[in-house]
């Protein structure tokens, strides 16, 4: 197996691991569903799948179909680990501080709480932050345009979702989450 794969695997166990440890916690602690039946998450979700599935491909196989080498390879797997480190660290983070508010997608008629609080003071968006940590990491560790061009496609996607979401939120939370957006960027900078 190739390192690559082996990378890739790994990250996937822990970033999936903690996203359903997550949303099975969440369900048997409200005893109701947690995600969303929308259009805009069933389609991310699957895209999702489909960018990890290429990816793990595009390690395991050595396909040179869409690679360039801008980096050399030592720096290509340093700067894709840091972007997955981070990419750990802004999923755990936005995961463990969203707490009992957490959904995947918007469920019409629920009333969360707004967080406003940890690393949502610097991002409304933390998890779909880390989504595109991720597309970045795998991006450069593999140094492929297929992978920079599902990373854009993914980006437009979770643009959707997000965008949704802040529908919903101004709705429930009014002023609040308009003031909440004033101050705070969508993703990361503005």
């Amino acid at each position: 197996m190739r390192e690559a794969t082996l990378v890739i695997l790994i990250h996937q166990l822990l970033f999936q691991g903690i996203f359903f440890a997550k949303n099975i916690v969440l369900r048997r602690k409200l005893g109701r569903a947690i995600h969303g039946y929308n259009p805009e998450a069933t389609l991310a979700i699957g895209f999702f799948a489909v960018f990890i599935g290429v990816s793990i491909w595009l390690a395991q196989t050595g396909c040179q179909w869409g690679s360039f080498a801008l980096l050399p390879p030592w720096a290509a797997v340093a700067i894709g680990l840091a972007l997955l480190g981070a990419n750990m660290l802004v999923a755990a983070a936005s995961l463990v501080q969203l707490g009992d508010s957490w959904r995947v997608g918007v469920i019409e008629g629920q009333k969360t709480a707004l967080v406003e609080s940890g690393i949502y003071r610097f991002s409304r968006n933390p998890y779909f932050l880390s989504y595109l940590l991720m597309f970045g990491a795998y991006t450069v560790l593999l140094q492929n345009a297929v992978l920079l061009g599902l990373g854009g496609i993914g980006f437009i996607l979770i643009q959707k979702m997000v965008l949704r979401e802040e529908k919903y939120l101004a709705t429930l939370h009014c002023d609040e989450y308009r003031q909440y957006c004033r101050r705070v960027p969508r993703y990361l900078l503005r």
